[in-house]
C-alpha cells in the first residue's frame, strides 16, 4: 500500500477558487493571474471574486464595502479579553481566543447554509484587523483606535495601528500584501478549515482550527522566523556572512527561500519586492529591505555556484515589508489571518455546499495478539 505522508500529491475534492502551477511560477485565483489582481484589484474585490467567482459590478463593489465597513466593531468583551491576558501572550493565542468570543456573540453561529456562512465571512474580514490591531496597541499599554468606516480594509487597518491617516505608498503595500495572502490552495490551514467543517461544525470553530495550523513556523510564521534573522544580522554588510554560516550547517537553509509546491520563483515573491521597494522611499525602516535585497543576492549566487535554484518565497519580502509598515514580528502571523479569512471563508463556502465528512486512513504497523497481563502480575 503506498503511503503519501503529508498527503502531498493527494487530491481531495475538486474547487473554482484557486489554481497553483509550480513548475511555471503560477497562481491564479478563480481564473485571474495574480500579477493583475495585485496591480489592479483591491482586497475587497478579491474577497468578492474568491466567494462568488466573479469580480463585482461597481455597485456591488460599494454595497460590500458599506456592509464590511458597517462590521469593522466588535464587541467591547473582546478588547476585554485582550486586555486580560499576560502581555507577554503570543499573538495567535490571544487573536485565536478572540475569535471564539466572537462566535458567543452569533445567535446564528451554527447555521451552516450558505447566506449564512457569506454573512459570517463578512464579519471576520471586517473583524479580523480590527483585532489584530487593538492586540498590537493594548500588548504596549496604548487604548485600541477605533475603525474607520470611510475607509477601506487595508487603510483603516494601519489606521487602527498608529491612529494616523497612512500614506497612499504604505496603503498600496498593505492591500497588495492582502491580496496576495488571501488564498494558496489546499495548504495546511485551509485543508484544516475544510477537515474541520466536514463534520458540519460551525464557521467559527472550522477558523479557529484553521488558525491553529497557521500559527506552525512551517505555515504561517515563516515570515516572523525571516525578520528575526534580519535582527540578528543587524547591518547590511554582515548578509553574506549569516548567509555562508547558514548554508554550511548539516541541513543548512535561510528561512524565506525555497516553497513547498513553487519550483521557480514564487510570483507573489516578485510582486511583493517591487511595491515594497516604492514603500522603502518613505520608510525609516528601510534597512531591513536594503538588507533583504542583499540576502537574496548573495543566496542567487551561492546556489547557483552549488547547482540549485532556490528563490524568495512570499514570507521573504512580507517581512521587511510588514516592520516598514508598523508591525512587530510576533504579529505578522495575524497579518496572514488577517488576509487568509478571505480564502479559508471561499473554501468553507464550498466545503459546507457539498460536504462530505473527511476520514482519511492510517496503515497499522504496530504488534498484533499480545495477552492481556493483570496489573498485579507486571513487573
Amino acid at each position: 500500500m503506498e503511503i503519501y505522508r503529508g498527503l502531498e500529491g493527494v487530491h481531495i475534492d475538486t474547487t473554482h477558487i484557486c489554481q497553483i502551477d509550480g513548475q511555471k511560477g503560477e497562481l491564479i485565483y478563480s481564473g485571474y493571474d495574480i500579477n493583475e489582481l495585485a496591480d489592479k484589484a483591491s482586497y475587497e474585490e478579491v474577497v468578492w471574486l474568491l466567494w462568488h467567482g466573479e469580480l463585482p459590478t461597481q455597485a456591488e463593489l460599494a454595497d460590500f464595502k458599506k456592509t464590511l465597513a458597517a462590521n469593522y466593531n466588535v464587541p467591547n468583551a473582546v478588547f476585554d479579553l485582550l486586555r486580560s491576558v499576560p502581555k507577554n501572550t503570543q499573538p495567535m493565542h490571544a487573536i485565536r481566543s478572540a475569535l471564539s468570543v466572537l462566535a458567543t456573540f452569533d445567535e446564528h453561529s451554527e447555521e451552516v447554509d450558505v447566506e449564512n456562512v457569506k454573512h459570517i465571512g463578512i464579519k471576520l474580514v471586517a473583524q479580523f484587523p480590527t483585532i489584530t490591531a487593538a492586540y498590537q496597541r493594548i500588548r504596549n499599554g496604548q487604548d485600541p483606535i477605533a475603525p474607520d468606516p470611510s475607509l477601506g480594509i487595508a487603510a483603516n487597518f494601519l489606521y487602527m495601528l498608529s491612529g494616523e491617516k497612512p500614506t497612499d505608498a504604505a496603503v498600496r503595500v498593505m492591500d497588495v500584501a492582502l491580496v496576495l495572502h488571501a488564498e494558496h490552495g489546499s495548504n495546511a490551514s485551509t485543508f484544516t478549515a475544510r477537515a474541520a467543517a466536514s463534520s458540519l461544525t460551525d464557521v467559527y470553530s472550522a477558523i479557529t482550527a484553521a488558525m491553529a495550523s497557521l500559527k506552525g513556523p512551517l505555515h504561517g510564521g515563516a515570515n516572523t522566523a525571516v525578520m528575526h534573522a534580519l535582527e540578528e544580522i543587524g547591518e547590511r554588510d554582515k548578509v553574506e556572512g549569516y548567509v555562508l554560516e547558514q548554508l554550511n550547517k548539516p541541513h543548512g537553509r535561510v528561512m524565506g527561500f525555497g516553497h513547498r509546491v513553487y519550483k521557480v520563483l514564487d510570483p507573489r515573491a516578485t510582486i511583493l519586492r517591487h511595491v515594497a521597494e516604492e514603500l522603502s522611499k518613505e520608510s525609516n525602516e528601510s534597512k531591513w529591505f536594503e538588507m533583504s535585497l542583499e540576502m537574496e543576492a548573495v543566496m542567487d549566487r551561492e546556489m547557483e555556484s552549488r547547482g540549485r535554484q532556490v528563490k524568495p518565497n512570499v514570507d521573504f519580502f512580507s517581512a521587511s515589508v510588514y516592520r516598514m509598515l508598523g508591525f512587530q514580528a510576533d504579529m505578522y502571523t495575524p497579518i496572514f489571518a488577517v488576509a487568509r479569512i478571505a480564502g479559508w471563508m471561499a473554501h468553507l463556502i464550498e466545503q459546507y455546499a457539498n460536504n462530505k465528512i473527511m476520514r482519511p486512513r492510517l496503515v497499522y504497523e504496530g504488534a498484533h495478539g499480545k495477552t492481556f497481563t493483570p496489573t498485579e502480575e507486571r513487573g
